[in-house]
């Protein structure tokens, strides 16, 4: 308190030196050390409030895994066991995992295992255990069954997926919201109006006593608690569902959400394209032409790369590896293996160099991945990506939370585009976008804030750009991660209307405890400055109404009501296609 006095900090901090000196001169001794004793519980009363808020924050960054068993060669040619710190694993380790214990860094699960169970809850958000077989990716901070099993470290403990999540909570407890500072603002005129009561009830009485009556009733502790106990209950809140925010600012600028932009690729479809056929040439065949698309895929971030290189896998295709390879954002990948150079993508990014190319006719919601090889065009691998379950109900539960504005934005053909507009009730659709014309697009909109929602595979120039960007992070897809403002870690399209809700809520309940700190004050100095309240009792009813305004900010601890599980046929809206 003093501390902020002596910064220049004028408010309620004033209020309460001035009533415990007010109080000691009239001979108010009693009150007094009730007034010490209630800033010294207001403190104690903070401290296990904003514990109770930052349970689930904190729980995350408890469970970090902090040894790893590392498996060496010993002089005797014997394996030997290592405990060693996690933050020395290197990338080709290979670690023991014993039952039950947390998977340290990300890496490959060993070749040998069959099958194992492993518990993501705390990643993913699903509560039954996961099955994995050998050669599968297995995620730090996911808990090993039953079984000892080996595995191969493909990061270090700085780049794995646990710890990407702790630097995320770490960076959203440190962030101070806008009505926090708006809680500083209420405290000049509410110590101007103290003031004043103080000095009228003084004047009118000609009793001094009455001055320090209505001071004791003067120090709100929820103007300077409760509004962020608030924010970090709602934070909280939120990574108990697997929605990571950074910063109360971020939670104040959701609940004002007007505009939401999705990007369709993982975001509105579940982005586990299928591939339905191969359409070739004269002078490839479909496993040729397979082949070389997978084997270029390999060096792409995008998702119906994964599909494609699934597809050659289950086909018993042996892959290509190369050091020439590159990507072109939104637009395809290059790669050059021995003699053939091969081009994988959108039409346009084919045609430049292979004229030849062209646009092959696609039935309602299927997309083609153009291949060209040596500047020849080679062919397509036609693909169909289902669109979420719950995406019309999200759409409709961000409506409901005060969205004006729904766009999808893709670098999609229109045709699918539109198809996958439909399905969800989207009318707003700009299609054939490349990253620029994304950032141009949300850039442009009126109806602000503006959220823009994206999987995190090629999404981080958008989500900047955007005032509120959430990321679906389920993929560990880091720059889009760390360029969100909201961070999704399970793959649920919904926890983005429950982040809406979370933040109105939030902001609902800070604000409704500032008011309420206030109200509660005020009505009670009315009542001190006719002499009705005693000092000493006055005092101990102040620590009540901190107490009532610090439960009250707790409530945003509570699950928000979404409705985002509807399954509810309704007729496609008219669709507005913009292309680029």
């Amino acid at each position: 308190m003093l501390a902020r006095l002596r910064k220049g900090v004028i408010g309620v901090d004033l209020l309460a030196v001035i009533a415990i000196v007010s109080t000691v001169l009239v001979g108010e001794y009693l009150a007094s050390l009730i007034i010490v004793l209630m800033l010294t519980g207001g403190e104690a009363l903070e401290d296990f409030a904003q514990a109770r808020a930052q349970n689930e924050l904190r729980s995350l960054i408890d469970r970090a895994p902090r040894i790893a068993h590392r498996i060496t060669r010993g002089a005797t040619a014997e394996q030997e066991i290592e405990d060693i710190p996690v933050a020395l694993v290197a990338v080709g380790d290979r670690l023991l995992l014993r039952p039950s214990e947390i998977v340290p860094v990300d890496g490959l699960l060993a070749d040998e295992v069959e099958s194992a169970e492993f518990d993501e809850s705390s990643l993913t958000g699903e509560s039954l255990p996961v099955e994995h077989r050998g050669g599968q990716l297995l995620l730090s901070g996911s808990i090993n069954g039953q079984t000892a099993v080996t595995m191969t470290a493909t990061t270090d403990a700085a780049h794995s997926q646990y710890q990407s999540i702790v630097l995320l909570v770490t960076e959203a407890s440190s962030h101070p919201a806008p009505v926090v500072r708006l809680a500083d603002r209420f405290a000049l005129p509410f110590t101007a109006a103290a003031l004043l009561i103080g000095i009228t009830a003084w004047v009118v009485s000609g009793d001094p006593v009455r001055f320090a009556e209505v001071l004791v009733l003067a120090t709100p502790c929820p103007l300077i608690i409760a509004a962020p106990i608030a924010f970090m209950a709602g934070m909280s809140r939120a990574a108990r569902t697997g929605v990571i925010v950074k910063g109360g600012a971020v939670l104040e600028a959701l609940s004002r959400t007007r505009s939401v932009v999705f990007d369709k690729t993982g975001t509105l479809t579940e982005g586990r394209p299928s591939i339905r056929g191969i359409r070739t040439e004269s002078g490839f065949t479909e496993h040729e032409l397979l082949r070389l698309a997978a084997s270029a895929e390999q060096y792409s971030s995008h998702v119906l790369a994964e599909s494609v290189i699934a597809q050659a896998h289950a086909e018993g295709l042996v892959l290509e590896s190369t050091d020439d390879a590159g990507e072109v954002a939104t637009a395809g990948v290059a790669a050059t293996f021995g003699a053939d150079t091969v081009r994988v993508g959108k039409l346009s990014f084919i045609r430049p160099l292979a004229p030849a190319a062209h646009e092959y006719e696609l039935a309602t919601g299927e997309l083609a991945i153009y291949v060209a090889v040596n500047d020849r065009f080679a062919g397509a691998i036609i693909a169909h990506d289902r669109i979420r379950e719950n995406a019309r109900a999200t759409i409709a539960e961000l409506k409901r939370r005060g969205a004006r504005q729904i766009v999808m934005l893709t670098g999609d053909a229109h045709a699918t585009a539109v198809s996958i507009a439909a399905q969800a009730g989207i009318s707003d659709v700009r299609s054939g976008c490349l990253p620029a014309d994304k950032v141009t697009a949300v850039a442009a909109l009126i109806e602000r804030p503006v959220v823009m929602v994206g999987d995190g595979v090629n999404d981080a120039p958008v989500l900047a750009a955007a005032d509120v960007g959430i990321a679906l992070g389920a993929r560990g897809a880091t720059a889009a991660s760390d360029s969100a403002d909201v961070v999704i870690l399970v793959d649920d399209l919904s926890r983005a209307a429950s982040a809406v809700a979370i933040g109105q809520d939030s902001v609902r309940i800070a604000v409704q405890s500032i008011w309420i700190g206030i109200a509660l004050s005020g009505a009670l100095m009315v009542i001190a400055a006719f002499g009705v309240i005693p000092a000493a009792v006055g005092a101990g009813i102040q620590e009540v109404v901190d107490l009532i305004c610090i439960l009250n900010a707790l409530r945003a601890l509570r699950t928000p009501s979404v409705h985002t599980g509807s399954r509810t046929k309704y007729p496609a809206p008219p669709v507005v296609v913009r292309a680029s």
